[in-house]
């Protein structure tokens, strides 16, 4: 199966140079369908450049809290000299939102 997600230049960038490995999102109806072989179409919303990728693990999780006691953070997307907080996620994401439907990791390989 394919999907289309839409990334912020600085992730889509990090997941096409294949630093960022896992795309956080929330485990809603559009993302518990996606399953390990799945494709997943990733655009660019300022260049509208669009990367394929491999869905090769998923991680299902309660909060971003745990996701992040899990996963490097280099993988979830952060830099070297940055410090990962999974308060950053709630820019996208509302604390009740969050409750109801859970967290997922896709972990990807670009094609």
């Amino acid at each position: 199966m394919i999907h289309k997600m839409n990334l912020r230049d600085d992730s889509f960038l990090k997941i096409k140079n294949k630093t960022k490995t896992i795309e956080m999102r929330l485990c809603d109806e559009k993302r518990s369908i996606i399953s390990v072989g799945d494709t997943i179409e990733f655009t660019n919303t300022k260049t509208y450049e669009v990367c394929e990728c491999i869905v090769i693990n998923l991680y299902k999780y309660e909060s971003f809290n745990e996701l992040y006691k899990h996963h490097d953070k280099i993988a979830i997307g952060y830099s070297d000299d940055e410090a990962a907080n999974p308060n950053d996620m709630l820019v996208y994401y509302s604390v009740e939102n969050i409750k109801k439907y859970g967290v997922l990791g896709i972990e990807v390989v670009v094609k």
